[in-house]
C-alpha cells in the first residue's frame, strides 16, 4: 500500500487541529473522565477507518455507484476539506449546529462526548471516509487492505498521544502554531484531491487520459 494513503488520512484527521475542541469539550472533566475520552475517540476514529476500508466498495457495489464517480466526488470533497483547512479550520469542519449543541449538552451533563462530535464529523467526517474508499479499491491484496487498516491504527495512536498532550501542544503552539500546522496540511491535501480528482475523471472521461499521456 502506498504511503500516500497514510500522508493523506493523516493530513485530513489532523489531530492536532482537534486539540482546542478536545480541550473545550472536557473542560470541568476529571483526569480518568478525560482518559476515557481520549481512548474512546481514539478507538472510534480506528472503527470508522477500518469499517470504510472494509465495506465501503461492498456499499458502492449496492448502490450501483461507479469508483470512478466516487473519486471525483470525493475529490471535490478532500478538496473543500482541504480549502478549510487553509482558512485555519479542522478539515471536517462542517458540523451542523445541532451536532455542536448537542456535543455541549452532553460534555455538561457529563456523558461521553468522544463519539459526536470529537470523533464524527470532526476527526473523520464524511472526507475521510470516501478518501478510505478510494484507496480501499487500490489495495489489491489481503496485505495492501490490512496496511490500509493498519494506517487506521496508527492514525488511532496519533491521535490518542494528541489528545493526551493536549494541553502542553496548545501552550507550546498556541492558536498560531495550530493555525500554521493546519494550513500546512490542506495544502498537502488540496494537491492530493486535485490528482484523486484526476484520476476519477481519466476514468469517465478516458479521453482526457490520452490527451494528458500525448501532450
Amino acid at each position: 500500500m502506498d504511503w500516500k494513503a497514510f500522508i493523506t488520512l493523516l493530513a485530513i484527521v489532523n489531530p492536532p487541529a482537534i486539540i482546542p475542541f478536545f480541550i473545550h469539550y472536557t473542560q470541568g472533566f476529571s483526569r480518568a473522565q478525560q482518559r476515557r475520552v481520549i481512548w474512546t475517540a481514539s478507538f472510534s476514529c480506528f472503527c470508522v477507518i477500518a469499517a470504510s476500508a472494509l465495506m465501503g466498495l461492498r456499499i458502492l457495489e449496492f448502490f450501483s455507484i461507479s469508483l470512478a464517480s466516487f473519486q471525483v466526488g470525493g475529490g471535490m470533497l478532500l478538496l473543500t476539506s482541504a480549502l478549510n483547512m487553509l482558512n485555519a479550520k479542522p478539515a471536517e469542519a462542517k458540523a451542523a449546529t445541532n451536532e455542536m449543541a448537542e456535543g455541549a449538552e452532553k460534555a455538561a451533563m457529563g456523558a461521553s462526548i468522544a463519539v459526536v462530535p470529537l470523533t464524527i464529523p470532526l476527526l473523520t467526517g464524511p472526507a475521510t471516509m470516501s478518501t478510505v474508499v478510494i484507496y480501499a479499491e487500490k489495495a489489491h491484496t489481503w496485505l495492501q487492505l490490512s496496511t490500509l487498516v493498519g494506517f487506521g491504527v496508527v492514525i488511532a495512536l496519533v491521535t490518542a498521544l494528541s489528545f493526551a498532550l493536549a494541553h502542553p501542544i496548545a501552550r507550546i503552539l498556541g492558536q498560531t502554531g495550530i493555525n500554521v500546522l493546519t494550513r500546512l496540511m490542506g495544502l498537502i491535501l488540496a494537491a492530493l484531491a486535485v490528482e484523486v480528482m484526476a484520476d476519477g475523471l481519466a476514468k469517465l472521461f478516458p479521453i482526457l487520459g490520452r490527451t494528458a499521456l500525448t501532450s
